[in-house]
């Protein structure tokens, strides 16, 4: 007995079937050629049709004499040759066919490379070749509206830049067959090539019926592709930000102004391979650390059951710090005591989207140290960005999968709505925005941790939310700012989602809670800015919004002034040449 999986068309008659027959293997290449014959030969007896809605081909050719007989298949040949003498036109498909088991994709003499990985794939038998095959063709990935998969595909139309296609390519890479495409395993330029449009989205982690994460196939590629060697210069520029943006409390407003200013801004980008489309986040003046340690309070006990822990993600903590604040203060009208790790924290996320997996995995141990407390005590660890708190749920225990303080982590993190709906006490209801709302979500969201926490929490604030089906926004982390994305991006963006927010109502809310998703909204032209959730529910506390373009209430870093712009530009070759006279003399 085995068990098989049916799916699809079930109202048409026709059942699609997947059936582990052990095709690695000679004796099940045998079992499936006569699983083949003899349900062939049971539709012909009632007088049924092997041809499906994809025609004949290279899987029914073989089978064809048991329907239509040596004698009329032989007439297809004779038909053939008058028109091809020389078999150039697709052979071995109708007439003189290969064999059904003759061309296999697995096959009894199928010997992939079985690569020591550093994700641990705990879903794929601890496989990146078992993971890889989760494709089976279906494609979905190559649909042009709904969900999130695939927005490279979507933007560009390619097979090569659809999940399958990356799929594909990921096989012939590790099947060592002697006609593989690809010959030169994790140094394959064409792997890298079409692996380098895909958006790291997720969405076909949900959206794929058979749960391919080519974010996750990525990720890992690129830790090999590299190893050893120079990274593209946004790997060190993006995926460092977390550092980066640490350092930046030194003197942010001599930071914001060098990365906007004129001359300056444009060198930085090209040697950081930024595209030159993009504008610099700004840093804020006081980050929500900052905040949070000169407010002084005494921390809350960890095994008090109204402790949670806000966790300081850095796009909160360096860019929208009000975000932050208002959470603390959404939380603690809920009856929560808030606390926040005061010492460096971070999940890793800008290491693993560009494939610094060792980095990543470092990173997250000198979290876990910091945690351990909260983690031992079993306190709620609350996420604001959706794709840092995805990480806690899916990428941390994938690349540390016997760290049992990364497993407690997975079961404890929880988003801001999740904990707001299911852990509020029973007499606490949001405060009323009583308004319309365009809410986009963000793609690990979608993909990880799912909205439905975030519809319900809307609903009891009385927000009447229009929840975008327009799949990506386009800008998916470091992918928008890298060099060469900024056209997809933007196609990508203008499939549906910022045509949406142009289209909104002037009294409506526009939420996003993910940081990509608020900053492709403003520099997208659509005159609109994006709140978080937790900002809108903290402005709804001190009573009505107002009712034009509410956003504007919303504490945002301003970027520098024209003149601290310009001053940057002229201040720097005068450092540069007074720097150089001071060697000189020193020489």
């Amino acid at each position: 007995m085995i068990t098989v999986d049916l799916y699809g068309h079930f109202g048409q008659g026709c059942v699609h079937t997947r059936i582990p027959f052990g095709l690695r293997t000679a004796e099940g290449v045998a079992d499936f050629r006569r699983f083949l014959e003899r349900a062939a030969d049971l539709v012909t007896s009632y007088g049924g049709s092997l041809s499906g809605e994809h025609g004949d081909g290279q899987a029914r050719g073989d089978l064809l004499t048991r329907m239509f007989g040596e004698r009329l298949v032989g007439a297809f040949g004779e038909l053939k040759a008058l028109f091809d003498p020389d078999d150039r036109m697709n052979p071995g498909k109708i007439v003189r066919p290969q064999p059904v088991d003759g061309q296999l994709r697995l096959g009894a003499d199928w010997r992939p490379d079985t690569p020591a990985t550093r994700f641990g794939f705990p879903d794929d038998e601890h496989s990146f070749t078992r993971a890889v095959l989760r494709c089976v063709g279906i494609g979905n990935c190559r649909s042009h509206s709904g969900g999130v998969m695939c927005p490279s595909y979507r933007a560009t139309r390619e097979e090569e830049h659809s999940t399958r296609g990356r799929a594909r390519l990921l096989f012939e890479m590790l099947n060592r067959h002697a006609d593989s495409a690809i010959r030169d395993g994790w140094r394959s330029t064409a792997v890298r090539d079409a692996l380098d449009l895909c958006l790291a989205c997720k969405g076909c982690k949900s959206d794929c019926p058979t749960g391919v994460d080519m974010a996750t196939l990525k990720a890992e590629f690129l830790s090999h592709h590299y190893e050893g060697r120079p990274r593209p210069a946004a790997h060190y520029a993006l995926g460092w930000l977390p550092l980066w943006a640490r350092l930046s409390r030194l003197a942010p407003s001599l930071v914001n102004s060098a990365l906007h200013a004129p001359g300056p801004a444009r060198a930085g980008k090209l040697l950081a391979g930024v595209d030159g489309s993009r504008a610099a986040p700004v840093f804020a003046e006081e980050s929500f650390v900052q905040w949070w340690r000169a407010r002084a309070d005494e921390p809350p006990d960890p095994a008090d059951l109204r402790t949670v822990l806000l966790w300081p993600d850095t796009f909160t903590t360096y860019f929208h710090p009000a975000i932050g604040r208002s959470a603390v203060r959404v939380l603690a009208d809920a009856g929560f005591r808030v606390a926040v790790p005061t010492r460096p924290v971070c999940c890793g996320l800008t290491w693993i989207s560009t494939g610094q997996l060792d980095t990543a995995k470092r990173v997250l141990r000198r979290t876990l140290d910091v945690l351990a407390p909260y983690l031992e005590a079993g306190t709620p660890v609350i996420g604001l960005e959706p794709s840092c708190t995805a990480v806690f749920r899916s990428d941390a225990p994938e690349l540390l999968p016997d760290n049992q303080d990364v497993q407690r982590l997975a079961g404890q993190v929880r988003t801001f709505a999740e904990q707001l709906v299911h852990h509020t006490p029973d007499d606490w209801r949001p405060p009323a925005l009583a308004r319309q709302a365009l809410v986009q979500t963000h793609c690990h969201q979608h993909a990880v941790l799912k909205d439905d926490a975030d519809r319900a929490l809307m609903r009891r604030a009385h927000l009447d939310a229009d929840v975008l089906d327009e799949g990506c926004c386009g800008l998916a982390g470091n992918f928008g700012f890298e060099r060469g994305h900024h056209e997809v991006s933007m196609a990508v963006a203008e499939q549906g989602v910022l045509p949406a927010v142009r289209g909104a109502a002037p009294d409506s809310l526009v939420l996003a809670d993910g940081f990509s998703c608020r900053t492709q909204t403003e520099e997208g032209g659509t005159g609109r800015r994006a709140l978080h959730l937790a900002e809108a529910l903290a402005l709804a506390l001190d009573g009505n919004l107002p009712s034009d373009h509410p956003e504007r209430l919303a504490d945002r870093p301003s970027p520098p002034s024209r003149a601290a712009r310009w001053a940057t530009t002229a201040a720097l070759p005068l450092g540069a040449a007074l720097a150089l006279r001071l060697l000189r003399r020193r020489a």
